[in-house]
């Protein structure tokens, strides 16, 4: 398996991305791993592990999002190995929340990890927050 098979598998991947905050799921749906290992933790609550649940943070998640511009995906870093690989990047985008008819800037920091499944490379993890920029350190504090 190439690089530039792993390149195209990250290409479906921002196009699937692009989708889903348009509301549209199906094209993440496509990519993932169905492994009982794969992990999603996305900002909107906890890390949760396994297929079916992934599956149900994904339909919830498009449901409160639509009319998102594309992301523009700033690559921090990544790696390709034989069977695993990952990246790191900011995505930024503007989209409808919610009920909000307004479009929101969204910045989100991103890590992907991929495994090579039956010579395609499917998500294996994708964690998202919103911290892009330096907090203070008193911020990892519970309120």
């Amino acid at each position: 398996m190439s690089g530039s098979d792993f390149d195209t598998a990250v290409e479906q991947y921002h196009q699937a991305v692009n989708a889903l905050i348009t509301g549209d799921p199906s094209r993440q749906k496509l990519i993932w791993s169905r492994q009982p290992d794969v992990t999603l933790a996305n900002p909107f609550g906890p890390p949760i592990r396994g297929w079916s649940e992934v599956e149900k943070v994904m339909d919830r998640a498009a449901s409160h999002l639509r009319n998102g511009e594309p992301n523009r995906s700033e690559r921090i870093s990544g790696h390709v190995g034989s069977d695993l690989a990952y990246i790191v990047e900011i995505e930024r985008t503007r989209v409808k929340v919610g009920e909000s008819d307004t479009l929101s800037p969204v910045s989100l920091r991103v890590t992907t990890i991929f495994r090579l499944e039956e010579g395609q490379w499917k998500v294996i993890h994708r964690h998202a927050d919103p911290i892009t920029s330096p907090q203070p350190f008193e911020s990892i504090i519970e309120k």
